[in-house]
């Protein structure tokens, strides 16, 4: 069943944007941000020639791509396929180019990172905060076409791409079957590295699916705090909440093998490969969906993750249910960021769990976790939609009843 919000967006957005305007006063997001506002490299600043910045900002509708060349790096994503109305396949492809020469900067970034999360200069950990840091300090290269093999077969043409050197194209795609995987590989010149391979998941109209959060909801980011994120993203072993790899596992049992899952971060492109090797470690496969910017500085990384969570959540929240409108999906995400808002605004959902994250009250706004908060973000949704968590294994009788129910 259907259920109309009565209220507008804009109410919850409100209290979101209050929440987010209060955690980084209260934690010193804008004193780190300037901090390290001068690294990386702007776009400006890139070596691209005149005519192909020009043209770059023309997008898709770019009438003279550049090709990609040897030497370059080139991101292929993980996507879901769907069935268009007219019954035909289709799938968003996403891909991302490179130039392979780092920012002269590098070094200055990664000592100015350790120092902030209280490494010494020379410690060891700085050659895990340099691996990482790289794809922030890579200069992108907008106006790129990338072109693929899908499945082997046919031949797909992807962008041109804009100015942050990233392509987001809708493309048809071979008739497949309910959860098959594809593999599609770049057809690039000899010497262009990166993620040249990618994973297409066919998902029919009908049955169950999945839409996570991914900071603080499945994975420690400590999203309330600047120097927890930079520790997290950039120092420490990607580590799982707890629990929430077996609650994963348990729900996959339960809506079929074949349910596609999206993991909707607020995260930039950048963090893609980072993010990949965690969801391929602990969590199902599923279509990972950042938000479309490649932030060639640190300090875009803290604001992504701080700054409009709610609008661009429920954007892409929406751009899943036009892909998949009959499918009936459990949302899930934490209480550090507007996770709540966003979803209570998706009233076509079947259940929605949100994980309350316990030291919110030390580094963020102890509001976050009050009952009233949840209340309000989902006034509009009957009771038995929602649920507010504190141990993972406590979803599982939950997700039970509402899968077995069908609804």
């Amino acid at each position: 069943m259907s259920h109309l919000r009565r209220t507008p967006a804009g109410t919850s957005r409100g209290q979101s944007i209050g929440f987010e305007k209060r955690t980084r006063s209260e934690c010193g997001f804008d004193d780190v941000e300037s901090s390290l506002a001068p690294f990386g490299v702007s776009a400006s600043q890139t070596h691209q020639g005149n005519l192909t910045k020009i043209l770059s900002y023309l997008g898709s509708r770019n009438p003279f791509p550049a090709q990609i060349g040897k030497g370059d790096i080139v991101w292929l994503l993980d996507n879901v396929a769907f069935r268009a109305q007219n019954g035909n396949w289709h799938a968003e492809f996403v891909a991302a180019a490179f130039d392979h020469q780092a920012s002269p900067k590098l070094v200055d970034l990664v000592g100015d990172i350790a120092s902030r999360v209280g490494l010494s200069k020379g410690d060891k950990e700085e050659a895990t905060i340099e691996k990482r840091i790289a794809p922030f300090v890579m200069e992108v290269l907008p106006g790129r076409q990338v072109n693929l093999k899908f499945d082997n077969a046919t031949d797909i043409s992807l962008g041109p791409g804009g100015r942050n050197g990233i392509s987001s194209d809708v493309r048809k795609v071979t008739n497949g079957q309910e959860g098959a995987v594809t593999v599609s590989k770049a057809v690039v010149p000899q010497g262009v590295t990166g993620m040249l391979e990618m994973k297409t998941v066919y998902a029919e109209p009908e049955g169950w699916g999945v839409i996570s959060d991914v900071d603080d909801t499945i994975k420690v980011t400590q999203t309330s705090s600047p120097v927890g994120i930079l520790r997290s993203t950039f120092v420490s072993q990607p580590t799982p909440i707890q629990g929430m790899p077996e609650l994963y596992a348990y729900i996959q049992t339960m809506v079929t093998s074949s349910a596609p899952w999206f993991y909707l971060s607020a995260s930039p492109y950048n963090l893609y490969p980072f993010l990949r090797k965690f969801r391929d470690d602990y969590f199902p496969h599923g279509q990972l969906i950042l938000r479309d910017s490649n932030l060639m500085t640190i300090s875009g990384l803290l604001s992504n993750l701080t700054l409009g969570t709610e609008k661009y959540k429920v954007d892409r929240i929406e751009k899943i249910h036009r892909w998949l409108p009959r499918r009936k999906m459990i949302l899930i995400g934490d209480s550090t960021q507007s996770d709540p808002e966003a979803y209570g605004d998706a009233c076509w959902i079947k259940l929605i769990l949100i994980r309350k994250v316990e030291d919110i009250a030390a580094v963020g706004i102890h509001e976050k976790n009050e009952p009233q908060r949840f209340e309000k973000a989902f006034e509009d949704l009957p009771r038995e939609l929602w649920h507010v968590f504190e141990d993972p294994a406590e979803c599982q009788e939950l997700i039970h009843k509402t899968v077995t129910a069908g609804l």
